[in-house]
C-alpha cells in the first residue's frame, strides 16, 4: 500500500521495508506472543518518488533521524499488529511532510512597549510596599 504524504507526494509501497518483532509493552507479553511491533524503514537518500530539491531539504532536516539515508519509525503501542502498522505508516507520513514545510518566519526582535515597562514597575513598586507593611516595626 503506498504512502500518500501530501496530493504532491506519495511514497510508493516498494521503497518501504517492514520489519516486525516482539513487543515490549501491550502484545508482547501475553501467552500467545506475536511480532506485534512494527518498524518501518524508507531510504530518503535513494527515493525515486522525490526531486532532488525535496531529497536535500529531508536529508538536512531529518538528519539526527537517519542512518545511512534511511529513516526508521517504530510502534508498539497497539496489541495488534495491523495497527502498529498504521501507526508506523502515519508517523513517517507526518515526520516528512513535517520535513518538507516550510520553514516558518524568522522572528523579529522587539522592545516592550512604554507603557508595558511603566506597568511592569509599577506593580514591582506595588508588590514590594505590601511586603514592606508584612515586616515588624523597627524597635527603638
Amino acid at each position: 500500500m503506498d504512502l500518500m504524504v501530501s496530493p504532491a507526494l506519495t511514497i510508493p509501497a516498494s521503497e518501504l521495508t517492514w520489519r516486525f518483532s516482539r513487543s515490549s509493552g501491550p502484545g508482547g507479553q501475553h501467552v500467545n506472543t506475536s511480532d506485534s511491533r512494527a518498524a518501518l524503514s524508507w531510504n530518503v537518500a535513494a527515493s525515486t518518488s522525490l526531486t532532488d530539491t525535496q531529497r536535500q531539504i529531508l536529508l538536512r532536516r531529518l538528519k539526527r533521524h537517519l542512518i545511512a539515508g534511511t529513516v526508521t519509525v517504530t510502534a508498539s503501542e497497539q496489541r495488534s499488529q495491523l495497527r502498529n502498522r498504521e501507526i508506523a505508516l502515519t508517523k513517517l507520513a507526518e515526520m516528512v511532510a513535517d520535513g518538507l514545510a516550510p520553514e516558518a518566519a524568522a522572528r523579529r526582535k522587539t522592545k516592550p512597549t512604554r507603557g508595558s515597562n511603566y506597568r511592569r514597575l509599577d506593580a514591582k513598586k506595588q508588590r514590594s510596599a505590601t511586603k514592606r507593611q508584612r515586616q515588624r516595626p523597627p524597635s527603638d
